[in-house]
């Protein structure tokens, strides 16, 4: 029997890139805003974990602060300020 052999340093560097790039994928697919706009802020934060690990503190630094920070932020108060449409003919006369 042939095994393959992972090696862990692989899964350590790809991992965290997947997990990316699934968090991205969800967001924009998710058709909840709030949950979308939460999806983002956590794959820019896993993004910033890359950055650190391929020794780049300042990168990281500015992707936590303003992509998962203050782009975040910014979009979950948008949502908030937006009137939301009613659905159907029903809950527009009860208005």
């Amino acid at each position: 029997m042939t095994f393959i052999a992972i090696d862990l340093t692989y899964v350590i560097e790809v991992g965290p890139l997947l997990a990316t790039l699934i968090f991205i994928i969800i967001a924009i697919e998710i058709e909840d805003l709030i949950k979308a706009a939460i999806s983002l802020g956590i794959s820019s934060a896993i993004l910033a974990a890359v950055f650190f690990t391929l020794n780049a503190p300042y990168a990281a630094v500015f992707e936590l602060s303003v992509a998962a920070g203050l782009i975040t932020i910014l979009l979950l108060s948008a949502i908030g300020l937006i009137e939301h449409a009613p659905k159907d003919k029903n809950q527009e006369e009860t208005k």
